[in-house]
């Protein structure tokens, strides 16, 4: 765990925000890549994803300030609501966020709304693994305690400082967990986008898989008091319902609607005869 990458001068660099900037990124990269394969400009997609990492970090922030105010910020200065170099996002508000704002800017610019999602939705799955990477440096999201053979110790104080975590315990790494099925994932959809049948499909796969992966890495989170059960369920967990109900919506309404645009193939000609 080693939350500062380096000092410049009295600026102090975290990891977690090193990890943050390099998703976007990669994100943009390969996004740009996909891009061209639908005829939109790599100069929009920079212009939307500049505007996902506004309304993610904001959506991110916002969540994670209202879901842990009693613990961290309750009697605290208001300034710590936006230090954000300290770690606190939570994935599901800066997806939401992201989101709303990639739209509002698709939207208004009159961009192609779903293809632009298929381009983006593997790009989110490989940012998440850079922002998981800053979440082990930083010793956010950790795990509960086990004795697996691959648990993970902290040791250094700033990670009970900054994120509560618990010292010389073994955990279960929930980061890697995570990091690595978003990985997973993100080969998966960049695979399927470059055979995908319909507008929309890549974005509502995103959607239904990354519901189910995080609800299973949920169960081995050790970083939930007791207050953000209800009913046995994590926060995200209860949010990974709705996303699965949406995606699954997605790919139904999306796939018909492409099945019902494409031309009858085989129907009679006027002459009579079927088509060839």
């Amino acid at each position: 765990m080693h939350p500062i990458a380096f000092q410049l001068g009295p600026i102090t660099i975290h990891w977690y925000g090193v990890m943050i900037a390099l998703a976007f990124l990669a994100g943009l990269w390969t996004a740009s890549l996909r891009a061209r394969r639908e005829n939109i400009s790599s100069e929009r997609i920079a212009d939307v994803v500049l505007w996902l990492m506004v309304g993610s970090i904001v959506g991110a922030r916002v969540v994670y300030v209202t879901t842990y105010w009693r613990e961290e910020f309750a009697g605290q200065p208001l300034s710590e609501i936006f230090a954000v170099w300290h770690g606190g996002l939570v994935y599901y508000g800066g997806l939401i966020g992201g989101i709303a704002a990639g739209m509002v800017y698709i939207t208004w610019k009159k961009m192609p709304l779903w293809k632009t999602a298929d381009v983006l939705a593997p790009s989110i799955a490989l940012g998440s693994v850079f922002g998981r990477a800053g979440c082990l440096l930083n010793g956010c999201c950790y795990g509960s305690r086990t004795d697996v053979p691959w648990a993970i110790t902290f040791t250094n104080p700033l990670a009970h400082e900054l994120s509560g975590t618990p010292l010389n315990q073994p955990l279960h790494p929930t980061e890697i967990y995570d990091g690595l099925l978003n990985f997973v994932l993100y080969c998966f959809l960049a695979w399927l986008f470059r055979r995908k049948k319909f507008d929309g499909e890549i974005f509502a796969t995103y959607l239904i898989c990354y519901s189910i992966t995080r609800s299973i890495v949920e169960c081995y989170r050790g970083d939930y008091s007791d207050l953000h059960y209800h009913l046995g369920l994590t926060p995200a967990q209860w949010i990974s319902v709705p996303m699965f109900i949406i995606g699954l919506a997605l790919a139904a309404i999306l796939s018909r609607r492409a099945a019902e645009s494409r031309p009858a193939q085989n129907a009679p000609s006027p002459s009579g005869k079927r088509a060839g």
